[in-house]
């Protein structure tokens, strides 16, 4: 297979590189730099980065309802970004304020790059999966072909990477050749770029988060293999990202900011249907490029859609009732410090020496500040309100 010929679209090899130096806090620095000078903006209003994917549901959400100036605070028009580079350099150079990022990123821009920021929420659960083409029957069916993620440092790299090894294939990265019987090739991919990679069989499967599953599917140009939330229960995939001088020297505004994003998220687990409208490209404001059906079918999907899974094996766990995507803002730390253990041990393409002088609990400690998701919490019925028990402990449930 031809890496070079796949698809680039909004993930260049400029991207690339630009992330690739974003790995280091040498290459942060100049980014953190002009963060400074813009820090001196006190009264800034809510700026969202987002990318045009269903991880940023709440944060649509609650600028669409009004929900942040409910709350006394000026909120801008969230700005569309195209990549995750675009993201993370936004953001760490303060153009905007609230993002929702991978929550492997996260732990590489606290740890990897120095960037002073912490995750304040989940923003979703679940919400992925991995798509094959047609013919392709079983995880075991990709050895000796190529699989796309959206990004080394993601849940998807971590969850397939899991689902490959125990079913005996080796994940690697290979530039030029053929991957042998028993590997599966890793390329990252832009989402936009994967359906197409998938119809041209330049890919044989992807693993990304909606609505790029519900489009192959709708297309006729692939299947669900595995869901990832039937992998790894309830896990979190993009989480609030926020700086440490707004969570620090703005806690006001900081607790009113997650207020919102709370308050979007409960309306959004009532609303499912309305929400698909509000974030289709037939909304009022067009968030997304996605037909209002594809996004129904992520969700508010039909009984039968579940009932075909379980079926086919896409959904093994019937018992753990996952939604195809579902919402619950509190971070649990067993499953910030069990992601770090998994990390570890992921074959991550650039330096991820860090990485291995992270201890999972201080990690967890110092990438996530709850004080603030607690106090919403509390203010909009708890956990139970979420479908959750009220406690905010879980042991990680993880069965491939």
């Amino acid at each position: 297979m031809c890496i070079a010929c796949l698809p680039r679209g909004g993930f260049s090899r400029r991207e690339m590189l630009k992330l690739s130096a974003l790995f280091t806090a040498a290459g942060a620095l100049p980014l953190l730099r002009a963060a400074e000078a813009r820090a001196q903006e006190p009264d800034a209003p809510v700026r969202i980065g987002y990318l045009p994917i269903t991880d940023a549901t709440p944060l649509l959400v609650a600028h669409a309802n009004g929900l942040f100036e409910a709350e006394g605070l000026k909120a801008e028009k969230p700005v569309l970004l195209r990549s995750w580079a675009q993201v993370i350099e936004a953001f760490i150079s303060g153009q905007v304020n609230v993002i929702h990022l991978l929550s492997p990123m996260t732990v590489w821009a606290r740890f990897g790059s120095g960037a002073p920021a912490r995750v304040v929420a989940w923003n979703h659960v679940s919400g992925s999966a991995l798509t094959v083409s047609p013919d392709i029957s079983s995880v075991a069916d990709l050895g000796g072909k190529t699989v796309a993620v959206p990004f080394w440092y993601s849940i998807h790299n971590v969850v397939v990477q899991n689902l490959l090894r125990e079913n005996g294939l080796t994940p690697v990265t290979k530039k030029t050749g053929t991957p042998a019987a028993n590997e599966v090739n890793l390329v990252v991919m832009a989402p936009a770029d994967m359906p197409p990679a998938l119809a041209t069989r330049q890919v044989a499967g992807y693993i990304v988060a909606e609505p790029f599953n519900a489009v192959a599917e709708a297309q006729g140009i692939g299947k669900i293999l595995r869901f990832t939330g039937d992998v790894w229960k309830d896990h979190a995939c993009c989480v609030v990202f926020m700086h440490e001088r707004d969570l620090d020297g703005r806690p006001e505004w900081s607790q009113k900011v997650v207020n919102a994003i709370v308050k979007a998220q409960l309306w959004t687990r009532a609303n499912r249907a309305e929400t698909a409208r509000l974030l289709s490209k037939e909304g009022p404001n067009r968030y997304t490029p996605h037909a209002q059906a594809v996004l129904d079918k992520v969700l508010s999907p039909p009984e039968a859609d579940t009932e075909a899974y379980l079926k086919s094996g896409a959904i093994r766990h019937a018992d753990w009732k996952e939604k195809r995507i579902d919402f619950q803002p509190y971070p649990f730390p067993s499953y910030t410090e069990e992601l770090v253990r998994r990390l570890k041990g992921t074959l991550i393409e650039g330096d991820g020496a860090f990485l291995a002088k992270l201890d999972p609990a201080t990690a967890a400690k110092e990438l996530v500040d709850d004080r603030f998701v607690k106090a919403a919490l509390a203010a909009n019925g708890g956990l139970p309100a979420f479908g959750f028990p009220d406690t905010f402990t879980r042991t990680e449930v993880i069965a491939p």
